[in-house]
């Protein structure tokens, strides 16, 4: 049986046995070519041979040298993405290899892809990541740790007590173990009463819950240390595939008065202030207009010939951009990378799928409300072609 990939997703479907993919390959990809992923130029891999071991030898470019892993990719009635393991090296681009994971689009491409003038569209605006976040293994870059500092130094005298700070994998406070699991709020309106520790809603932590009979001993606890009132808020990026992320929290402990409800959603309101901040803070915006090649209603193939955007776009998993049509105001769109080449010009095409937050439905309402009659021509020149082609055989 294969690993299951660990990030579930919407769009795939994981083909767990070994059998079922080498069955894919096998009829669906016997004339079709498969590409070795994320590795430019853009490299062709055939696989020649299938043992009875459900094993496989692979042959590719002499150039190319893996590293003990292959991805490759292929499209045929859907896409469709395996991940070799090198067995061994049988000479240049001659491997063989075992099939350790895969997974195929749960759909197919439904959208019709057709050519579109220079003229009529073209792509800018890219926003893109200056580096990679990855908040799932709590080591923050220092940039943000600046944003969370900084905001910590400016509102100190917000209550008594005032804490900005990240989450840790080996924190032993229960408390903040169940807020960066679930993104609850704590909240305590008054220590001294048994009430408050009991939740306003399911969005606030039960700490009847986490301490249970010793509820009481914590109870006294902040008594003894003059605690009046407690607010913890988590702090929860949305990544570019919309996964909430808790990995930061504000804390307020007052010592001199009573905070209400209304704290709570002041604090509510800094920490989605500070992840935009954080966004802000981690993104460049290159404005130079870039050729789309080929467009659907789910994707667009774009042709990246600047320099400064080469350097950085092959980098992010995705970035948003907006699509300007002639005559049109700009739609702006999330666009996550699904493939990548180079020609000898060393200009790098792109295959990039609309997502994510920054797809609103109202853009993409007015992108379907463009492309329609763009759509219907090409499918009445399309018959029209295939209607004289007929004739002409007919007569032939």
């Amino acid at each position: 049986m294969l690993n299951v990939l660990q990030r579930k997703s919407r769009e795939y479907e994981h083909l767990e046995e070994v059998n079922d993919v080498l069955a894919v390959l096998k009829s669906q990809f016997a004339n079709k070519k498969l590409f070795i992923k994320d590795y430019l130029p853009k490299t062709e891999l055939k696989i020649n041979e299938y043992l009875d071991d459900g094993t496989v030898m692979c042959v590719a470019d002499t150039e190319y040298e893996p590293t003990g892993k292959i991805l490759i990719y292929g499209l045929s009635d859907k896409y469709l993405e395996v991940e070799l393991e090198v067995l061994e090296g049988r000479g240049p681009g001659y491997y063989h290899c075992k099939i350790s994971n895969a997974k195929r689009a749960t759909v197919g491409r439904k959208d019709i892809r057709f050519k579109v003038n220079p003229n009529e569209v073209y792509a800018t605006n890219f926003r893109l990541s200056k580096q990679s976040i990855d908040l799932t293994s709590y080591k923050i870059p220092t940039s943000i740790k600046v944003v969370l500092d900084q905001f910590q130094g400016g509102n100190s005298k917000m209550s008594d007590i005032v804490k900005v700070d990240v989450f840790t994998p080996e924190t032993k406070d229960a408390i903040l173990s169940e807020i960066k699991k679930h993104g609850k709020t704590l909240f305590i309106e008054d220590t001294s009463k048994e009430e408050s520790y009991s939740p306003l809603t399911e969005d606030f932590v039960d700490l009847k819950v986490i301490y249970g009979k010793n509820l009481k001993v914590f109870m006294n606890k902040n008594i003894e240390r003059g605690y009046k009132s407690i607010v913890i808020v988590p702090i929860i990026y949305i990544t570019e595939v919309e996964t909430s992320i808790p990995f930061a929290y504000i804390q307020l402990i007052s010592k001199s008065s009573i905070m209400n409800l209304d704290k709570v959603l002041e604090m509510k309101d800094h920490a989605f202030k500070l992840v935009d901040r954080i966004r802000d803070a981690n993104t460049m915006k290159i404005t130079v207009h870039q050729q789309i090649e080929d467009v659907s209603r789910g994707g667009v193939k774009l042709r990246v010939s600047d320099d400064t955007l080469k350097m950085h776009v092959l980098k992010s998993k995705g970035f948003i951009f907006d699509i300007v049509f002639k005559l049109q105001a700009p739609i702006t769109i999330f666009g996550e990378i699904r493939s990548s080449y180079k020609d000898d010009d060393g200009n790098i095409f792109i295959g990039i799928d609309f997502a994510g937050n920054s797809s609103r439905k109202d853009e993409m309402k007015r992108f379907a409300g463009i492309l329609n009659p763009m759509e219907l021509s090409y499918k009445e020149k399309l018959l029209k072609s295939i209607k004289t082609r007929e004739q002409f055989q007919k007569k032939v």
